[in-house]
C-alpha cells in the first residue's frame, strides 16, 4: 500500500534520531565506533574481514580454477569502454590536484574492499560526493551513467534519491541525504588495461571493472527503505523491486509441492531452527554483503536443473533482473555465463512465498551469488521484516568480484 512506511515513523525526538540529528558524517562515524552500541557492534564484527587477503566466496572453501577466463569480449558483448574513458577523464578534470589523487587507487588496491551499504562511513575511501561541488558530482553520476544500462542508472540513482527522501521524512539530512556517498578509481582508465570505478554508501553499492572490453559489476549492493518516494519533486518513484518480488513469488508458485518444501530452507524469517549466527544483526538473512568478500557459502534449496520448465524460465528471467544494471553487452555475456552452469545452480527461500509476504531468496553457482531479503527497520521503527524495505546482493564467486580474476591474469601476462 502506498505511503505504508508513514506508519512507522519515530517520534521526532525519539532517541534513535535525536542522538544523531546534526552530526556530519565524520562525527556521526565516530559516533557509529561507540562499543556496545548496534553500530559499534557492526563496525566490530566487520573491520577484522577487512584485512583479509581477498580470494573469493566459494561454497566449499575451494577455489575453482578457469572459471572466469581473461578473453576479449566477444562479438555483441562489448562494454561501453570508450564512453566511460571519456566520463572518467571528464572527472578527472574537474578535481584538484589533491582531489585526483585522493580519488585514485591502483586497480588491485585493498581499497576495493572497503564498500559497505549502512548509513555510517565506516571507510572514508576516494571522495566523499556531499563535499564536492555541483560540478564534480554530475560528472560524478555521468559516469556511472556512461556505464550501465539506462534502467540500470535510474535503478541506482533511485537508491540514492530515496535516501536523500528518507533523510528528509526522519530529519536526518546530515546523515541521509542524496550525495551521502563515496566515488574511488581504481587503475587508468583505458581502452584495454585494466581500470574502474567504485561507488558506495547507504543503501547503494555498485564495483564496476572493465578490461579488453569485458565488464564485472560485482559486487553490487541495492537497497530502499522505504521503497518509494510519496512526496516532494521525485514523488510517484516506486515498486524499486517489485519485478525481483514478483518473479520469486512467482517462481515459487510454479514448483510443485514437494520441491517448494526443499527450496524453503526455513519457513519463519525468524526461525528457531535457525543455527547461531546465521542471522546477522546487520545483514539480516544475506550471506554475500558487506565485507564477506571470502565467505564460505554452502547451496542450500534445490537445484534449478530439476525444476520444470516454467519454474527455470521465472529464476532465469529472477537473475536477469539482478543483472539488468549491465549494459546490453555484458549483460549478454553475464547472461551466457549463468546458463553455462546452469546444471550446478540452486535456489533457496525462507520465508512465507504468497504475494504480499515478506521473504528472503538465492540463487547460487559457481559464478553467480544473488540475494534478495526483507529487513526489520532502521530508520523507520519496526522489528519485523516488512515489505517495503528491501535490501539486494550480487557477487561473482571463485575471484571475480571486483574483476580481480581478470586484473591477476592481466598482470601475469604482462610479466611474462
Amino acid at each position: 500500500m502506498p505511503g505504508e512506511f508513514r506508519r512507522y515513523l519515530f517520534p521526532h525526538d525519539h532517541p534513535r534520531l535525536a542522538g544523531v540529528r546534526g552530526l556530519d558524517p565524520y562525527a556521526y562515524r565516530e559516533h557509529a565506533r561507540t562499543p556496545g552500541t548496534f553500530t559499534g557492534g557492526l563496525v566490530e564484527g566487520w573491520t577484522p574481514l577487512y584485512r583479509d587477503e581477498f580470494r573469493g566466496v566459494t561454497e566449499d572453501g575451494t577455489l575453482r580454477a578457469g572459471l572466469h577466463p581473461l578473453e576479449p569480449a566477444r562479438p555483441g558483448e562489448e562494454a561501453p569502454v570508450p564512453a566511460m574513458v571519456a566520463a572518467a577523464r571528464d572527472l578527472l578534470s574537474a578535481l584538484s590536484e589533491e582531489d585526483r589523487a585522493r580519488v585514485a587507487f591502483p586497480v588491485d588496491a585493498v581499497e576495493w574492499q572497503t564498500w559497505a551499504n549502512p548509513e555510517f562511513m565506516q571507510f572514508d575511501t576516494g571522495l566523499r560526493l556531499e563535499f564536492q561541488p555541483s560540478e564534480v558530482r554530475e560528472r560524478a553520476l555521468a559516469l556511472v551513467h556512461a556505464s550501465l544500462s539506462p534502467e540500470g542508472y535510474d535503478l541506482a540513482h533511485a537508491m540514492m534519491l530515496v535516501n536523500g527522501f528518507l533523510g528528509e521524512v526522519v530529519g536526518l539530512e546530515t546523515v541521509l541525504n542524496e550525495w551521502s556517498y563515496n566515488l574511488a578509481l581504481y587503475g587508468e582508465p583505458h581502452e584495454r588495461a585494466p581500470w574502474g570505478w567504485q561507488l558506495y554508501g547507504h543503501h547503494c553499492a555498485l564495483n564496476c571493472l572493465v578490461v579488453d572490453g569485458r565488464m564485472v559489476l560485482s559486487p553490487v549492493f541495492l537497497g530502499a527503505e522505504p521503497d518509494e518516494i510519496d512526496d516532494g519533486p521525485h514523488a510517484g518513484l516506486a515498486g524499486l523491486f517489485a519485478d525481483r518480488i514478483e518473479l520469486g513469488t512467482a517462481l515459487m508458485a510454479a514448483l510443485p509441492e514437494e520441491q517448494r518444501r526443499a527450496a524453503t530452507v526455513y519457513e519463519r524469517m525468524v526461525d528457531p531452527a535457525m543455527p547461531p549466527g546465521r542471522l546477522h544483526p546487520g545483514d539480516e538473512r544475506h550471506l554475500a554483503g558487506a565485507f564477506q568478500d571470502n565467505r564460505v557459502i554452502p547451496v542450500e534449496g534445490v537445484p534449478v536443473a530439476g525444476m520444470p520448465a516454467e519454474a527455470q524460465r521465472l529464476c532465469l528471467a529472477l537473475v536477469e533482473a539482478f543483472v539488468r544494471l549491465l549494459p546490453e553487452g555484458p549483460r549478454r555475456a553475464r547472461l551466457r555465463e549463468v546458463q553455462e552452469h546452469w546444471d550446478d545452480t540452486w535456489f533457496s527461500w525462507i520465508g512465507g512465498s504468497e504475494p504480499g509476504d515478506v521473504f528472503y531468496l538465492r540463487i547460487q553457482s559457481p559464478v553467480v551469488v544473488a540475494e534478495l531479503d526483507h529487513h526489520c527497520g532502521v530508520f523507520l521503527d519496526y522489528d519485523t521484516p516488512q515489505p517495503f524495505h528491501v535490501h539486494t546482493v550480487l557477487r561473482t564467486p571463485h575471484g571475480n568480484d571486483y574483476g580481480r580474476a581478470w586484473v591477476r591474469q592481466w598482470q601475469a601476462g604482462r610479466a611474462t
